[in-house]
């Protein structure tokens, strides 16, 4: 019988992983999902409540945002969401308690005739794994995030309450399209018959995608930009001051948990699905009172980790998960306004890193790195790529070498920003 570290050591190495092979590892297709959910007794058939949230930017942070709330008020909240930082167990949540590794290793064993029988990808495994835990340890309700994409995407053979869509950017391409509308429509497959959705954008070129499947499939659709009005009155490094107004109403006036003034879109559409689901008495004890209370406390409820954190103070050094076009373009307009700026970069090799790299400060003094995966761009060959848009700096093919050589020229004064890929991030929380 395989121990934890065996049995992780099995799901990452030989079953197909997107984190580490891309493409290849990639199945868009539910049928091995349904076989594998068949196999364990449909165990999504028996979840109480589920919220599907799906996106290019914001699904992990919009997650957190409504399972705080809902956490406040004492419900028992499962939590799926994807990709994972340090331990594989933060995919699989309840509150901010991981799935226990005795499960993990049950599970696995229990899986092997499915494992052989239908070769079934890490995701699609471990998702089937979490609707397992969920359902047997009875949740109130569950908060599923979309893998990739949404119609094939392993997620959208669940039954959900509600659907939410956060933003269209561009993101695996190779996977969902090359335009706008082509993405927003597969993004739109997570939206059920009679299903209400909330989208977190209006977005010229995907709001008529979103309307017409709405429209289909009998769905009520809000955009929750047109209803709600989000300012930031504060940003700080470990929290964000919000006020949300409604016709010139103010109905939320709190400082919440999460850092980064670009979480105001992700902060709106989180109250914009809180808020239904006290219009629509989903459950009795939200409120209001609990979205503040559970705000207030995002990370400690909820195991919140990797978007704009702080690692350490003088010099400063903050890392943030932003690596496609739409993410960073938030992060840079922070960051143009900083002095003594030391930014570490790293992408995936499949990265269309042209279309991000004219977006970063030229005034900044840069680390070209990279992460140990096989997907990794070589830290040289990234450094080559930004030479044509001006950014400067040596490469590092040791990301701990990087971090050693920010530290010594930013001094104590300086900021240090570490951008570009999940992977890299993983590698300093």
């Amino acid at each position: 019988m395989m121990n934890y570290q065996q049995t992780i050591e099995f799901l990452f190495e030989q079953l197909p992983f997107f984190q580490n092979k891309g493409a290849t590892a990639l199945k868009l297709d539910l049928s091995r999902t349904l076989s594998l959910a068949d196999f364990f007794g449909n165990p999504h058939l028996e979840l109480k409540k589920c919220i599907h949230i799906g996106g290019t930017n914001g699904k992990g942070s919009t997650s957190h945002l409504i399972a705080a709330p809902l956490i406040a008020s004492g419900l028992k909240v499962g939590m799926y969401t994807s990709p994972h930082y340090k331990d594989f167990r933060e995919r699989i949540k309840i509150g901010n308690q991981f799935i226990p590794e005795s499960y993990v290793i049950d599970f696995v064993r229990k899986a092997q005739p499915a494992i052989d029988k239908w070769k079934p990808s890490f995701f699609e495994l471990t998702f089937v794994m979490a609707l397992c835990y969920f359902r047997d340890q009875d949740l109130d309700v569950c908060i599923i995030e979309v893998g990739l994409g949404g119609r094939l995407d392993s997620t959208n053979i669940i039954q959900s309450i509600l659907s939410v869509i956060t933003n269209i950017g561009h993101d695996h391409q190779q996977f969902l399209g090359d335009t706008l509308p082509l993405i927003a429509n597969e993004k739109a497959g997570i939206i059920k018959k009679n299903i209400p959705v909330i989208i977190g954008k209006t977005q010229t070129e995907t709001s008529t995608v979103f309307i017409e499947k709405a429209k289909k499939e009998s769905s009520e659709i809000i955009f929750a930009d047109q209803i709600f009005e989000t300012n930031i009155q504060e940003s700080s490094l470990i929290d964000t001051k919000v006020i949300i107004k409604k016709e010139g109403k103010i109905l939320i006036n709190t400082l919440v948990d999460v850092a980064g003034a670009y979480q105001i879109e992700n902060i709106q559409t989180a109250y914009t699905a809180l808020d239904w689901m006290i219009k629509n008495q989903i459950f009795e004890k939200l409120s209001q009172e609990r979205i503040i209370e559970g705000w207030e406390e995002v990370k400690k409820l909820t195991h919140y980790i990797g978007r704009w954190q702080v690692l350490s103070n003088k010099p400063l050094v903050i890392c943030d998960s932003a690596h496609n076009r739409e993410g960073l373009e938030w992060a840079c307009k922070y960051l143009g306004d900083i002095s003594n700026l030391h930014i570490m970069l790293a992408f995936s090799k499949d990265k269309n890193v042209d279309e991000v790299l004219p977006l970063f400060p030229k005034e900044a003094t840069f680390y070209f790195t990279q992460f140990p995966q096989p997907r990794t761009m070589p830290a040289e060959t990234l450094k080559q790529k930004a030479e044509k848009y001006n950014l400067e700096g040596n490469f590092y093919s040791n990301h701990k070498e990087a971090l050693a050589s920010a530290k010594a020229n930013a001094k104590a004064s300086g900021n240090i920003f570490i951008l570009g890929s999940i992977f890299l991030v993983a590698e300093f929380i």
